[in-house]
């Protein structure tokens, strides 16, 4: 039976989602956590890609196991097994050929600044105290929607087919010293979020103008685009399927 496995986590102490040899991961953390409770190798597939010191506040997973298991009893026993900084909501099983990588039909994420020294929001958002017009940065966030090629934006030698994405939500709000990006799309480059973070805080401060950041676009250089802003501040915050509720506990 296929299992799809509903959580978040917070990035600070992980080298990103995926396993890697020599450094800590979530996946790595879910399968030994999984594997043991259930008494057999278990090896979680995730819904995407999250970078280290990124954070995730609903990410999905699947996994395979020959017996039924009761979602609310295995999803208290996990949280209770594993590290304060991964939550389990919820286990779901579903079809044998769902897949929580290919199935998604959009991704959301936020970007989070304070504009104002805060002790509190230092490792969950990034403190950028230079003034920014975040009207401008608003309707250069506009610009995206009109483009579907955006390799300027990419970490450079990621083995990807396309570089194409379809730009869902795109905008800025802000609430005092809180500023927060949102977009979705029905995928992401790798580093794309915080490069087009980087990229619309060089036209909130007046370095770019509307048509260099659409040159940029279309140049389909990542030399050309802004710094990549840091980690910390990064949220996975949404992932859809056709056939998972989006309710969380």
């Amino acid at each position: 039976m296929r299992y799809f496995i509903e959580f978040a986590y917070n990035g600070k102490n992980y080298h990103g989602w995926q396993y890697q040899p020599h450094s800590i991961s979530v996946q790595e953390v879910l399968n030994k956590a999984l594997s043991t409770l259930l008494k057999q190798p278990i090896d979680v597939t995730g819904a995407g890609r999250t970078d280290t010191g990124v954070h995730a506040k609903q990410m999905y997973a699947h996994f395979d196991f020959d017996r039924e298991l009761d979602s609310s009893f295995w999803t208290k026993k996990l949280n209770a097994f594993l590290p304060k900084d991964i939550v389990v909501y919820r286990i779901i099983p579903l079809h044998d050929d769902a897949h929580a990588r290919f199935d998604a039909t959009s991704r959301t994420y936020e970007y989070h600044i304070h504009t104002f020294k805060d002790a509190f929001d230092n490792e969950a958002s990034w403190y950028y105290f230079h003034k920014l017009d975040i009207d401008k940065m608003n309707e250069a966030a506009k610009i995206l929607f009109e483009y579907k090629d955006f390799k300027c934006f990419s970490k450079t030698h990621t083995d990807v087919k396309t570089f194409n994405c379809v730009m869902m939500e795109a905008n800025w709000q802000q609430n005092g010293n809180k500023l927060v990006f949102t977009v979705a799309a029905d995928r992401f480059l790798r580093n794309m979020v915080r490069a087009i973070v980087g990229t619309l805080v060089n036209v909130g401060q007046g370095k770019l103008t509307l048509q260099e950041f659409r040159e940029i676009i279309e140049s389909r250089d990542r030399n050309k685009a802004g710094f990549s802003v840091p980690a910390h501040g990064l949220y996975l915050t949404k992932v859809a399927y056709p056939y998972i509720d989006q309710e969380i506990i």
